[in-house]
């Protein structure tokens, strides 16, 4: 079996992929199998976020593996407006839902009781296949180095520091 303990920074160059749904990304334990079929078991720091497709893991022999974003049944959800859209981003995030957020765009696990709510909202919903990255959270814990800079996260990293006044 390979066993993996540590996330390492994307390489241009690994020795093997797993490829992996969301859910299988999520769990810090976990035994799964490489795109070759060799036996896994992933023993990740709890607590970190979620892995992302393209991100690198490193084998207790030294080897490392890449995690690709394995496709699932999503709903594409497109809406007239920006408000409309905001509208439907409101009412999943208030379900708690996963989600994945496009230019112009949202992205969920397909759930058929939800694509009906979005349609009486108005928004147009379309089932589509493809690799499922949503938003981790603001308050979701674990990856806590900053990413000043790049155009996704230039934001100071502060949303953890409650009670703190300056």
């Amino acid at each position: 079996m390979l066993v993996i303990r540590q996330r390492i920074p994307a390489r241009p160059e690994w020795d093997a992929e797993l490829h992996l749904t969301y859910d299988a990304r999520s769990k810090s334990r976990l035994r799964c199998f490489t795109a070759s079929g060799e036996d896994v078991g992933l023993f990740l720091e709890r607590g970190q976020s979620p892995l992302h497709d393209g991100e690198c893991l490193l084998a207790d022999d030294g080897r490392v593996v890449r995690v690709c974003a394995r496709p699932e049944q999503l709903l594409h959800v497109t809406c007239a407006s920006a408000f409309e859209l905001t509208r439907a981003a409101y009412h999943l995030g208030n379900r708690h839902v996963a989600l994945q957020i496009g230019d112009g765009w949202l992205r969920l696990l397909d759930d058929y009781v939800l694509k009906d709510m979005l349609v009486q909202l108005g928004a147009q919903v379309e089932a589509v296949e493809a690799p499922f990255q949503p938003e981790h959270g603001a308050y979701g814990g674990g990856h806590h180095h900053s990413h000043a800079g790049e155009a996704e996260f230039s934001y100071a990293p502060k949303l953890h520091q409650f009670g703190v006044r300056k």
